[in-house]
Parts: C-alpha cells; sequence; structure tokens
C-alpha cells in the first residue's frame, strides 16, 4: 500500500508499506493491504513501518496524529 507520514513542515515517509502499526487512541492497531476505510486518532507512540525486503522496520516517535486508510493507500498527519 502507498503510505505518507507527514507533518505540517515535511514528509517523513512517502513510499511503499506493507504494514503499518500505529498507536491508536483506542489501542493499536497494524494495517495491511486492503484494509478498510478508517479514520482514526493518534496517541503519543511509536509508528511501526514496514517495507518490503526490509529486515528492520521504520520507527517515527510521534504525540499525536491522525491515520486516513483509504482503498489507494494511508495518510498519518502528523
Amino acid at each position: 500500500m502507498h503510505l505518507t507520514i507527514a507533518t505540517v513542515t515535511e514528509n517523513l515517509f512517502d513510499g511503499e508499506a506493507v504494514s503499518v502499526t500505529v498507536p491508536g487512541t483506542a489501542g493499536e492497531m497494524t494495517v495491511l493491504t486492503h484494509h478498510e476505510p478508517i479514520i482514526t486518532t493518534l496517541k503519543k507512540g511509536t509508528i511501526i513501518v514496514r517495507e518490503l525486503n526490509d529486515i528492520e522496520p521504520r520507527e517515527f516517535p510521534i504525540e499525536s496524529g491522525v491515520l486516513e486508510v483509504r482503498s489507494d493507500g494511508a495518510t498519518i498527519l502528523l
């Protein structure tokens, strides 16, 4: 899935991801390709992005944010 993680001033990640795990306000959740559309708020924690062919996942510590999952990908605004 195409994933974008961005702040007002910069893109932190913009590429293809196998999965993304986020600290949702209702609990941790993992989004995979073809996930149902959803919009949810995020709390302080760490976003974990797994890319195809990468052994180590990428981690992004956050204070808060919003996750939007669509049929064509996902966007996280911090």
